[in-house]
């Protein structure tokens, strides 16, 4: 059974975006949206509140691009 690790914890649109760019790159990952399960269960939470995962097997490729990703955005 292969492991998820988190990758990330940010806004749905920076995990959204570095999730489609690590697709693109054959790296599948999965995304818990904290912040909609807060609100769906009637509580708030921070909008930074969204966590990026990939396979353990892909960290170290994911965590290349991330640091791309990092350097052409401000975040």
């Amino acid at each position: 059974m292969k492991e998820h690790v988190k990758l990330l914890t940010q806004t749905s649109i920076v995990i959204n975006r570095l999730g489609a760019i690590l697709e693109e790159n054959n790296i599948p990952t999965m995304v818990k949206d904290n912040v909609e399960s807060a609100r769906v269960g009637g509580f708030g939470s921070s909008p930074n509140n969204v966590d990026l995962y990939v396979y353990r097997t892909d960290l170290e490729r994911a965590q290349k691009i991330l640091l791309d990703f990092k350097k052409e955005n401000s975040f």
